[in-house]
């Protein structure tokens, strides 16, 4: 899957898409605390707070200038 290049999406990096992150998600307050606290000190990520797996925060992926196109879950770039 090749790199697409496009504009941020128009809401704050700190809300991912509802596509990427229900708002019925269970563990969502909790995900929604460790991502703004890894935005805050400028981290690349966090550690999912249900699986214990490392999450890239929606300020390292804008960072990159790019999509992967791999369905990130707090991808800057999906459109609303």
């Amino acid at each position: 899957m090749g790199v697409e290049r496009r504009p941020l999406a128009d809401r704050p990096l700190a809300e991912p898409h509802p596509s990427r992150l229900s708002p019925e998600h269970p563990d969502r307050e909790r995900i929604l605390a460790a991502h703004t606290a890894a935005l805050d000190a400028g981290e690349a990520g966090y550690l999912d707070p249900g699986s214990g797996l490392f999450v890239l925060s929606a300020g390292f992926l804008a960072r990159r200038g790019t999509c992967c196109g791999r369905g990130c879950r707090h991808c800057p770039y999906v459109a609303d």
